[in-house]
Formats: structure tokens, sequence, C-alpha cells
């Protein structure tokens, strides 16, 4: 309503006064979980419990800091006006000596969060290094490629995948001996009626196989080489993180902002929101990628100002 009001009734200058007080607000933590852990598929992580607790035990104790960790990170980049592209390849992040430990960020001890800078040292940094999403896109005992390749491919690039066949055989929680989670994939994936989604998803996957089901670096390198559908090849953590920020940046900041447009208006984007997407990503681009000046686009467009109803029950 106040930025309705703003921008109706007292101009444009006013509304970018209003959004800035806005997002600097503690409040901001409730626009970063309902937006962004909604977005992310995190929110309620906290509440978790799909871990084995007998290969985990330390789970348990771990997932409200592994919650905490995501919700810090996209209120900080609300309130601070970050760029975008930090939830593909920042070099920071917000720790807990509990978190820290299991990253394995001997620095930092005790209770008390902070930010901390230069994390990409240890594989951190981003959304991909968050040991939430890490956790929550892997099996109860296992790493899940397909499971974290799919969260790629759809959440941040918004691709459509089609249904896979009815007859999919389920792949055992436990891996085989003489196995290794991946090898076991790409059995499963060679059979031709899956290899059209699984060429797709499953390299990005096998790119984050460093890590373990509750994200947790493993003490020995795994393979983590793997092409991508597109023919290109990449390496690891760092190296998926530099396709998604450079290589596919279009498609990435072209879903943040239908997925903040969506949330925005409360109803799905639709066709006729087509220039106002292709605007919020030209702006988004000439600006550094600053979130506030997303929000700010959003925030004067006909769309938004237009909601029937929406804020003072009326549909005057």
């Amino acid at each position: 309503r106040r930025l309705a009001e703003a921008g109706g009734l007292s101009g444009d200058a006013a509304l970018t006064r209003e959004i800035k007080r806005m997002l600097a607000d503690p409040r901001a933590r409730r626009f970063a979980i309902e937006f962004g852990c909604q977005w992310l598929h995190l929110r309620d992580f906290d509440r978790n419990d799909d871990k084995n607790e007998t290969l985990y035990p330390e789970f348990a104790l771990l997932r409200e800091s592994m919650y905490e960790e995501v919700v810090r990170f996209i209120t900080d980049l609300i309130q601070n006006n970050g760029s975008v592209l930090d939830l593909i390849n920042a070099n920071h992040t917000f720790l807990n000596g509990a978190l820290a430990s299991h990253y394995g960020v001997e620095s930092i001890t005790g209770s008390r969060w902070r930010r901390v800078d230069g994390v990409n040292q240890f594989s951190r940094g981003g959304l991909l290094g968050m040991a939430s999403v890490l956790a929550l896109q892997s099996g109860a005992s296992r790493t899940s490629p397909i499971l974290r390749g799919n969260w790629v491919s759809e959440t941040l690039l918004g691709e459509r995948l089609p249904r896979p066949p009815l007859d999919v055989p389920v792949l055992p929680e436990i891996v085989p001996t003489g196995l290794t989670a991946r090898e076991m994939i790409e059995r499963h994936s060679s059979a031709p009626a899956c290899a059209q989604c699984h060429e797709r998803i499953d390299p990005y996957g096998f790119a984050l196989e460093q890590f373990d089901a509750i994200g947790r670096r493993r003490p020995t390198d795994v393979n983590t080489s793997t092409r991508l559908l597109d023919g290109r090849s990449i390496e690891g953590f760092e190296g998926l993180k530099n396709y998604l920020s450079l290589d596919r940046r279009d498609a990435f900041i072209e879903q943040f902002c239908r997925k903040l447009l969506g949330y925005a208006l409360g109803r799905s984007v639709q066709l006729s929101d087509r220039p106002l997407l292709e605007s919020m990503s030209e702006r988004l681009s000439k600006n550094d990628y600053r979130f506030h000046s997303v929000v700010e686009m959003i925030a004067t467009s006909s769309q938004f100002r237009q909601i029937r109803g929406r804020f003072y029950g009326t549909d005057e």
C-alpha cells in the first residue's frame, strides 16, 4: 500500500525513497523468506527430517544453521542492494561456528553469525555452495546428481523438462557396492527412454558431486568433470558457477525476473507481461544487476499499480 501511495500520489522520486527505506528495514527478512526461499524451494528447511540419522547424525543439529545461512544471505542482498548475480557467483556467505566447521572454515567459532568473505577457497559462495541446497537436493542416504541437476535446470534457469516415462525404474537409496553415485546414474541414464532428460540435467549434478548428501565437502577428490548438453566441458563447483553466471546469465536473469514479478503481482506471469520482463532484464544489466533497480521498475509498472482490489479491498 505504501508503495502504491508513494508512486501514485507523490511521484517516482518519492517512490524511489520509499523503496530504499522499506528494503533497508529489518522486516526485509520476511521478504527473503517469502520470495527467496519459496522460489528456491527452501522454505521451512529448518524442519527437514529426510536424512538417514545413522549415516548423518549431525544433520539434525545443523539444519537450522543451514537454513539461516540462506535467509541471511538473501536478506543482505535485499537490504544492501546487492547484485542478483551474487546468488550464483558470490565470494561471501554468512556463518556461525557450527556451519563454518561443517564447511571447513576453522577460523570462525562460536554462535554469533557474521559475514565471511573469501569463501570460494572453501568451495562456497552463492547458492550452489550452500548446504541447504545441496542437502535438500539429495536422497536420505546418498547424493542425487539427478535432483541437483534438475534443480539447477528448472529453478535457476527456468527450463521445462518433459515428464519422465511411467515405467522408469526406481534407483536404490544405497549405492551398490563397487559403484559411485555418478556411475549408478550414468548406467540408469543410458536407457534411450531416459537419455532425453538426463543429458540435460545430470551434468549439472555431476559437477556438484564433490559435496556429500548434507553439503559437506568430501575429503577425497571425486570425478566432477562433465560435458553439458551444449558441448561445453566444465569442472566441478567453480566450473558450474562460471557457466551459469557467464554463458547462461541471460537465462538466469530472466528466470529471476519472472519469479520476482510473479511474487510482486500475486499471480502467474502472463504473455502480456513479456515487455515488462524484457525491460527488467535490461534495467538490471545497465545497473550492475543491483536488486533495488528491478524492484523500482516493478513498483512503477502499470501491472503493479493497477492490481484491482489488492491494496484497498475494492475494485476501484
